[in-house]
């Protein structure tokens, strides 16, 4: 599925462009959208030096890919640990970490294969495929995954190639399919993650929308898992149309899916983009190994309104 964007007029846009019932907005914000957005990962590669110390240019540099396509891959001059990780975000306005069930005892998880243990039975300690989903879509509003820093210290020797689609664009496909899709993608129901039973009630069941938008920012958030098992979908013709589009828009590779094998020494910094992960495996050595940092908070200067501020400026130039 293509779309087509067309520049509009220096005049900042009005509104709320994730009302429906606001088509001035979203066609002004759509069209903005879609004339800043990258379309190969050489386009999001930024250069930084020391992940401490961020030099002026280095976060200019982050911070616009980040406001574009809400993503960024950095590519780091020194080797980084984990403070360095999180030395990172703070730089970012990401502070507030998500100490998850399997993450280690700093709230950095270390994604490896894992035979046993609390990580046995999750997708991200496997070699297997990691399918499209949102960051912490089980988890409850107040503890919503709105960023998150991926870094790779070691790839595998095949595969482990991660495919990432801004959730914006995810939304005007299926806007522009038919804005029913959206409406129903919003229900606070549309979507439920039983109760995870594991030994104990380790995780309660939760509900909530698949796109919302966020009353401090403007900003969109997306909860998705492509999921089929220990799922429950709101059970009405709508939602049922517009899960199905959805799918077909993450099965048929649009081309702004953006399509990367992260190496070592690089990283993925982004508001919770729709990702997932190819099968992979090692012929030797000790295998693949990435730091992933959740965080509650959004990228600083992200949000929608600095976005059209931004556009605005540079087609007024």
């Amino acid at each position: 599925m293509t779309l087509t964007s067309t520049r509009s007029g220096s005049r900042p846009a009005s509104g709320d462009p994730f009302a429906l019932s606001d088509t001035d907005a979203y066609a002004a914000w759509r069209s903005k959208k879609l004339a800043r957005q990258p379309r190969r990962a050489q386009d999001l590669i930024v250069k930084i030096s020391d992940p401490n110390t961020l030099t002026g240019a280095e976060r200019d540099a982050l911070l616009r890919r980040c406001r574009s396509a809400n993503l960024v891959i950095y590519q780091c001059a020194v080797p980084m640990d984990k403070p360095a990780v999180r030395r990172l975000g703070d730089q970012l306005g990401l502070t507030h970490l998500d100490d998850n069930l399997c993450a280690d005892n700093d709230s950095v998880s270390s994604l490896e294969v894992r035979a046993g243990g609390i990580h046995a039975g999750y997708i991200p300690y496997t070699d297997r495929t990691l399918n499209w989903h949102t960051d912490g879509y089980y988890n409850p509003p107040d503890q919503r995954i709105r960023a998150f820093v991926l870094h790779c210290i070691r790839n595998a020797s095949k595969g482990g190639v991660n495919q990432l689609l801004d959730p914006e664009l995810a939304y005007i496909l299926l806007r522009d399919e038919n804005p029913e899709y959206i409406r129903a993608l919003m229900h606070p129901e549309a979507m439920t993650i039983p109760a995870n039973l594991r030994d104990t009630a380790i995780r309660r069941a939760q509900s909530g929308p698949v796109f919302s938008v966020e009353q401090a920012t403007g900003a969109l958030h997306m909860r998705y898992t492509a999921r089929t098992r220990s799922i429950q979908w709101r059970n009405d013709p709508a939602t049922r149309n517009a899960l199905r589009c959805l799918v077909e828009i993450l099965s048929h590779q649009t081309p702004y899916v953006i399509r990367h094998r992260l190496q070592p020494g690089q990283g993925l910094v982004c508001n919770n983009v729709l990702h997932n992960r190819s099968a992979f495996s090692n012929d030797a050595g000790d295998g693949r190994l990435l730091y992933r940092a959740r965080y509650y908070d959004r990228i600083k200067d992200t949000d929608t309104n600095r976005f059209l501020r931004e556009t605005d400026h540079a087609l007024a130039e």
